[in-house]
């Protein structure tokens, strides 16, 4: 299997770079008519797994899965399973963390040979980066992919995100170190291709890292509803994958509808690929 990054590019190059969410909220079943339960998960997924069958790469929010317990797990690697038959990537939007054999059982279920196993993996680095090793390694060992987080647009992740490294003015944020550990290792793993480690960046957010040495993917939550706008998407980079979900899932249940508005996105955001 060719790289993550080759792939992730490939696909973006003949799909665009918009990256629709699966994210089956108790509001959203219910506003589309569906059961809050197993079956009116399934349902919902089922619906955005045929809207999205033409696009690059979609994300499932795993925690919506999750809530339903081993049912809902199930009803995931069913989601995932149909994706991957219609030929687009899967990003488990998990946020995995954690530390030494956890971090190392966390990596076989989601980038390893599992069968929750996606095309990548969102994950916390604020054990420590290093603390993310085992998914790293797993990852690039299934040509598989990680998206670590590092400046989100949640207002209580800049106490953490923008702190300066040894409290020293000028000095690099903990943001800034995340991306540039991430950009260290694509360097490492570096096969000629676009890296396979991306970082995940709030689109909402003023002031940005310096994304100008990072050669990875950029997943930018917050496109749409969260105010997220097309035309500045751009500053994020040659490779930023704008990840949209309610202001998609809004047009559903119909899946005409819901691929059109997906569409309509996808198309105003065409200029990043």
């Amino acid at each position: 299997m060719s790289p993550f990054g080759t792939r992730l590019a490939e696909a973006v190059a003949a799909r665009g770079p918009l990256c629709p969410g699966i994210d089956p909220h108790p509001e959203l079943l219910t506003s589309w008519g569906l059961p809050v339960s197993v079956d009116g998960l399934r349902r919902f997924a089922g619906i955005c797994v045929e809207a999205f069958g033409g696009f690059a790469i979609v994300k499932p929010q795993v925690a919506f899965f999750e809530a339903f317990g081993a049912a809902g797990f199930s009803v995931l690697e069913e989601t995932i399973a149909g994706l991957r038959a219609a030929g687009v990537l899967v990003l488990a939007d998990a946020k995995r963390g954690d530390i030494g054999s956890t971090m190392a059982a966390y990596a076989r279920a989601w980038v390893g040979d599992s069968p929750l196993a996606a095309d990548a993996v969102t994950a916390s680095p604020y054990l420590g980066f290093e603390s993310l090793r085992p998914l790293l390694d797993t990852a690039a060992g299934h040509g598989r992919g990680v998206f670590v987080l590092a400046a989100t647009s949640n207002p209580e992740g800049a106490t953490v995100q923008r702190a300066l490294l040894g409290g020293q003015a000028g000095g690099r944020t903990v943001a800034q170190s995340v991306i540039d550990a991430a950009a260290a290792e694509n360097r490492a793993n570096a096969s000629g291709g676009p890296g396979s480690v991306g970082v995940v960046i709030g689109a909402t957010l003023t002031e940005l890292p310096d994304l100008s040495a990072f050669d990875g993917p950029v997943l930018a939550p917050g496109l749409g509803a969260q105010g997220g706008r097309p035309e500045d998407l751009g500053r994020l980079g040659a490779r930023v994958l704008p990840a949209v979900s309610r202001e998609v899932l809004r047009a559903g249940p119909d899946v005409a509808a819901l691929r059109a508005r997906a569409e309509q996105l996808r198309d105003a955001v065409a200029y990043l690929a």
